[in-house]
């Protein structure tokens, strides 16, 4: 591969999403472009676009967005996914390394493509976190082998107990949607599904067998008409995929119905993290991109996915795409992009 380095905002990048526009193509004097997410700051200052100029050479530009009255109150964007001509941006619904998980990174947003976007932002108050935490929680109940490992308590005490006594410290009405054995849910990459669906693939919890979790949630459109109410009409589990654990780093849907995902740590290294502390054995895991299809019904079920490319010895890829028939990929590096072509 070929490494192509970038700057936008001083910050790193996550996920990638090709620009569908061909109005913002021309505007950007670009043969192709990508979406992508900053990690740090609010999501209206965190997008930029991933250009590749005619001559071959590639920029990095960072857009400006507007989010009217949410403006300053979301933080760590961290998925793509598009459905309907809308752009869909995720929080990780987690937190800093150590807890406590953080209701700013709790949010949906979505904008049509613009070098001025205007984003739409729910904040839903721990409404996905819920619907999740049940369906995680009845799975379990089942002994379906999808299920998540049982939340440790320093794990649960860090993310789950601490925020709700901050909540209520506040007199915040969201600490109603945290409870007792809930798992903190960082979600790292998404797709929309045929079905209208949203996948979320997480980078925590993981299985019993320490195996990466997508589940499929429904209602997330409508959640902008006025809806509230997220469901979950499947959970999935990736198996046969090498020693674990192993958690969602990046996610994107193909033309062809399939699904791209890169697999890889379940926390950033050497940054204070309560799960590498539980799970010693997973600092030194690499990324792997897999390939794989959702089946026909709904879950849960067990997906045995094809290896793509093994991509050791990089541990932070956080994007994957396709350019011009082959993998296109981009690493969460320090105050820098990193562009793998």
């Amino acid at each position: 591969m070929r490494l192509v380095e970038l700057s936008a905002a001083g910050n790193e990048a996550s996920d990638l999403l090709p620009v569908h526009d061909e109005g913002l193509l021309a505007e950007l004097g670009a043969r192709r472009a990508y979406w992508t997410v900053l990690d740090e700051g609010p999501a209206e200052e965190c997008l930029a676009l991933l250009v590749e100029q005619y001559d071959g050479g590639w920029r990095a530009e960072h857009v400006k967005a507007t989010a009217g009255e949410h403006e300053g109150r979301t933080e760590d964007a961290e998925a793509l996914a598009r459905l309907d001509g809308w752009v869909y941006v995720l929080g990780s619904h987690f937190g800093s390394k150590a807890g406590p998980l953080q209701p700013k990174r709790a949010f949906v947003a979505r904008f049509r493509e613009s070098a001025r976007p205007q984003l739409q932002i729910i904040r839903h108050r721990f409404a996905l976190h819920r619907a999740v935490n049940d369906a995680l929680a009845a799975l379990a109940a089942t002994g379906h082998p999808a299920a998540p490992e049982p939340v440790r308590d320093v794990v649960h005490a860090g993310f789950v107990t601490e925020a709700v006594r901050r909540g209520t410290a506040k007199g915040k009405r969201w600490t109603s949607q945290l409870a007792p054995g809930d798992h903190p849910v960082n979600i790292e990459g998404a797709a929309f599904t045929a079905r209208g669906t949203l996948l979320a693939g997480l980078r925590w919890p993981v299985t019993a067998a320490g195996e990466p979790i997508l589940v499929e949630l429904s209602g997330v459109p409508g959640l902008f008409s006025g809806a509230e109410t997220l469901g979950v009409t499947g959970v999935y589990a990736l198996t046969g995929i090498g020693q674990g654990p192993l958690g969602v780093r990046a996610l994107s849907a193909r033309d062809d119905g399939a699904y791209d995902i890169v697999v890889g740590s379940i926390d950033a290294l050497d940054k204070g993290s309560i799960l590498l502390e539980q799970h010693p054995d997973a600092r030194d895991a690499t990324c792997r991109h897999l390939r794989f299809r959702l089946p026909d019904g709904t879950g849960p079920a067990l997906i045995a996915p094809t290896l793509v490319a093994d991509l050791a010895p990089l541990h932070h890829v956080e994007g994957v795409s396709e350019r011009e028939g082959a993998p296109l990929y981009v690493a969460d590096e320090d105050h820098r992009i990193a562009l793998w072509l």
